[in-house]
């Protein structure tokens, strides 16, 4: 097996991961692929903070880069090479290798290369698996990598037994596929025991006792006569990142826990150690990507839309906010996209209503909405309710159709089309069903399903209209069956009382299945045991309401009859 090129035992390999704070595996649970542009794209602040660090301690790194980011963000990729250092790929979407086949995987790392060469003009050598780490098992995936020109690999983790019996697999070294050879680097780490630990940087730097880990690599680079390999991501330098409380606990933890701490420890590293990158280390030439033109996968983003007039659906979308600056920036590019994407199907004006919000919720308003021609923000001098604000919303719609949606976002908008659809002559409401039988319900605590079910289905023997959810926000109104509708709770409950009060009149209510999900960003502002309370309040009053009606039906027929 071939050595290392004859380099110093105190020069060192730095890799950065270089991903959005939303991509990454804590937090996928609740943010698939297809919401990550809807998200405020922090990674190229932090890339630059980065660089900008590096070149503090006259430090060279390759950088790990996500081929999805390259192709939304493509003109900053070139300041990384243009600054000294190497880009590798991170593959395109974020996956761990369980969740693709042999002929996936290739196909990623490919379209990956070709989205990073594009963006930055530097041909790439290098690959990292985007999530989790390869094992003893997933030698395949170094042969493919190899038959691909990829000349290293940095996937493996040695952790626990994991190359335990094989020293020589926890150090630099070469991978023999076929007639091809490729370098592997993993991660550096600490024997003990026979139990390998991790010491090379990025969560295990940032989880474990700082102390611990900088006499670990100390002993590493005093004693091992290999480099270190150590990384971070650039997410990890932002503590000022959006905090996702939709996820469980220890996923909070693995995310957010000492981020405020881990530049102060990557200095450490970075102040002591003489670092570089994997291809000046291995010695390897990066020149220029092919001259040859790289198709790009993307369709063209300019799209020719017709607006003659009455095709296009007058539309009004009303946001009723509460202290919502935390999810403000998500809810903006949310909404930004469903307006882009429909733009040839609806005219779409929004209405935001601040319910005298406490934080900053009325400014970030005004910077992100204030100057849009299609956008009316209005405040209330006190704070009333959800309800309320729905209210308010509608009453300043000049559209006949009006969308009332949460401003957390935790129905995908996309949905509204066929709520849309369902809003025929004769119907004043539709509401969006995650109970009913083709709805559903993602990651919502169980305790909130069963409080949230149990209601809809006493509501269920006092309406007329039977229904599977009587309870969400997210809806389509009728404007003009709305405005004089009156309701005595403005709060969570005068959801269900706009409901109500609709079927009294007799108004058409049809529910649509939809899908909801857990909120991303911070807390619910419902008072449980209170809402518990007001609902069955107003439970009992509906219900003595149906029981007089009756008589009230025997009166009204008996006056007439004399």
């Amino acid at each position: 097996m071939a050595s290392p090129p004859d380099t110093s035992p105190q020069r060192h390999i730095l890799t950065v991961n270089l991903e959005d704070y939303f991509q990454v595996g804590p937090l996928s649970s609740v943010i698939p692929q297809r919401y990550w542009s809807h998200f405020e794209m922090r990674v190229e602040k932090n890339t630059l903070a980065v660089l900008d660090l590096l070149d503090q301690y006259d430090i060279k790194a390759t950088f790990f880069a996500v081929g999805w980011i390259a192709d939304q963000l493509g003109d900053f990729m070139t300041e990384i090479t243009r600054r000294g250092h190497e880009v590798a790929s991170k593959g395109y979407l974020h996956r761990s290798l369980a969740q693709m086949s042999p002929e996936e995987f290739r196909e990623d790392v490919v379209r990956s290369r070709k989205a990073l060469e594009r963006a930055c003009g530097q041909s790439v050598q290098g690959y990292r698996i985007a999530r989790g780490w390869f094992s003893e098992e997933d030698v395949w995936a170094l042969d493919i990598l190899a038959e691909e020109g990829f000349r290293y690999d940095s996937s493996f983790r040695p952790l626990g037994r994991r190359f335990a019996s094989d020293p020589s697999q926890r150090v630099v070294h070469q991978h023999q596929a076929g007639q091809r050879k490729i370098w592997e680097l993993p991660l550096s780490s600490w024997q003990f025991c026979g139990l390998n630990l991790p010491i090379s940087g990025g969560n295990y730097i940032r989880q474990l006792p700082a102390e611990f880990m900088r006499r670990r690599i100390d002993s590493w680079a005093e004693k091992a006569d290999a480099p270190l390999v150590f990384y971070f991501h650039t997410w990890e330098l932002d503590p000022a990142q959006p905090r996702v409380e939709a996820v469980p606990w220890l996923s909070r933890v693995r995310q957010y826990r000492n981020l405020d701490a881990m530049r102060e420890r990557v200095e450490y590293c970075l102040s002591r150690y003489d670092f570089t990158s994997v291809a000046d280390y291995l010695d390897l030439k990066v020149g220029a990507a092919a001259a040859e033109e790289i198709e790009t996968e993307r369709q063209p983003q300019e799209v020719v839309r017709s607006r003659a007039s009455g095709q296009r659906k007058p539309l009004t979308v009303v946001v009723p906010c509460f202290n919502e600056s935390q999810v403000l920036p998500y809810s903006a590019k949310t909404l930004d996209s469903f307006a882009q994407d429909h733009d040839d199907r609806y005219d779409i004006n929004f209405v935001f209503v601040d319910d005298h919000s406490t934080d900053d919720t009325w400014t970030q308003l005004h910077e992100l909405f204030g100057d849009r021609p299609n956008c009316e923000l209005v405040q209330h001098t006190r704070n009333r309710g959800i309800t309320a604000g729905t209210m308010t919303g509608i009453r300043h719609a000049q559209t006949d159709l009006v969308c009332v949606i949460d401003c957390d976002c935790s129905y995908e908008i996309q949905q509204l089309n066929k709520m849309v659809a369902l809003m025929e002559d004769d119907v004043d409401c539709v509401t969006a069903s995650p109970y009913h039988k083709d709805g559903d319900v993602v990651n919502v605590p169980g305790w909130r399903l069963f409080l949230s079910r149990g209601l809809s289905l006493l509501y269920g023997f006092v309406f007329k209209q039977k229904l599977a959810t009587y309870t969400a926000c997210f809806r389509v109104y009728r404007r003009k069956a709305m405005l004089d509708v009156e309701v005595q709770d403005e709060g969570f409950v005068g959801i269900a009382e706009l409901l109500a009060e609709l079927d009294a009149r007799g108004s058409k209510i049809v529910e649509a299945p939809a899908v909801l999900e857990s909120r991303l960003f911070g807390r619910s502002k419902m008072k449980v045991v209170k809402a518990i309370w007001a609902h069955l309040q107003l439970l009992a009053r509906l219900m003595v309401q149906k029981r007089a009606a009756p008589q009230l039906e025997k009166m009204e027929s008996g006056n007439e009859y004399y």
